[in-house]
């Protein structure tokens, strides 16, 4: 049973939701959504069920939680790849790709997909990306490595959309492929 209490009461905290979020994880991957309990969860998770219900009213709660702060660290990891340094056509396309291998990662199962893809944090999440993208976009029209025709922001909701397929690839080839088909339609026409 891991030790959740730590030196301050805002740590605490921050380590109990830690290990709930954590511990239901990996107990839907290994026993799906459907058979996993509030009581399974806050054993797992090393702390009492009464403790687990002032953090979280249900599992649901939990597993929105989870794909929040999973949301923020894949938002985080492409801000980290479109700072690297190469030409703008260049980070737009790693950033691309990353964006592919984080669709293509995702849980599959339509209990689960309908449950976390819903609500104000995926909505916000979705803004942050198409900006971010966007910016990318914008960076790479003006050196040539992308067409100018289109606005930046169409251009990336046209990325995000296409990379949306990257669900049904089945190996990385397939993911490359479906980047450079989408980079394909960025490049200008003359």
């Amino acid at each position: 049973m891991p030790k959740l209490w730590t030196d301050t009461v805002g740590e605490h905290r921050r380590a109990v939701r830690e290990a709930a979020v954590d511990a239901t994880a990996r107990l839907v991957a290994e026993h799906g959504l459907a058979s996993v309990t509030m009581s399974q969860i806050a054993a797992e998770a090393g702390i009492g069920r009464a403790t687990l219900y002032k953090y979280f009213p249900d599992i649901e709660a939990v597993l929105i939680a989870w794909h929040e702060r999973q949301v923020s660290a894949h938002l985080d990891q492409l801000a980290h790849i479109a700072d690297q340094p190469g030409s703008p056509g260049q980070r737009l396309e790693a950033c691309l790709h990353g964006y592919a291998r984080m669709i293509r990662g995702r849980p599959h199962g339509a209990d689960i997909s309908a449950l976390l893809h819903r609500g104000e944090h995926v909505e916000q999440a979705h803004e942050l990306l198409t900006e971010l993208l966007a910016g990318l976009l914008a960076q790479a029209a003006r050196s040539g490595d992308v067409r100018d025709d289109v606005t930046p922001a169409e251009l990336a909701a046209y990325c995000v959309h296409a990379l949306g397929a990257a669900a049904e690839m089945h190996s990385e080839a397939a993911l490359r492929r479906l980047v450079t088909v989408t980079c394909a339609g960025l490049r200008s026409p003359r």
